[in-house]
């Protein structure tokens, strides 16, 4: 059931920060930034996606482990972006909370399946 609710929110959350990235490179602000949370903020939901195709309980842990690493990455240029200014706070408030949340699933996730082997 986690898996497949999170595999939802970092779909959706993938679609917000491609938008995000857009928005920045339409306003002429932070390309460097843009191009940064566009690569992590995306590679949750991929890494997600192969951590269903894996061939082992290892191979599925190290893949969510990968997605966690994104995501906290991801977090950490969304309060850049956010304390340079560079976009709204109820925005990067609300990106933030949703990354905070996939971070806590994911952990979840992690901790569960490490506890069944």
């Amino acid at each position: 059931m986690a898996e497949s609710v999170v595999r939802a929110k970092s779909f959706k959350f993938g679609i917000r920060i491609v938008k995000l990235s857009q928005h920045l490179v339409d306003k002429k602000r932070g390309f460097v930034l843009a191009d940064q949370v566009l690569a992590s903020g995306t590679s949750i939901g991929a890494n997600l996606e192969e951590a269903f195709a894996a061939v082992s309980r290892k191979e599925f842990i190290a893949k969510n482990a990968i997605s966690y690493k994104e995501a906290r990455e991801t977090h950490y240029w969304l309060r850049l972006l956010k304390e340079s200014e560079m976009i709204e706070p109820k925005l990067a408030d609300s990106l933030i909370a949703d990354c905070e949340e996939l971070c806590k699933i994911l952990s979840a996730i992690i901790k569960s399946t490490r506890g069944r082997s």
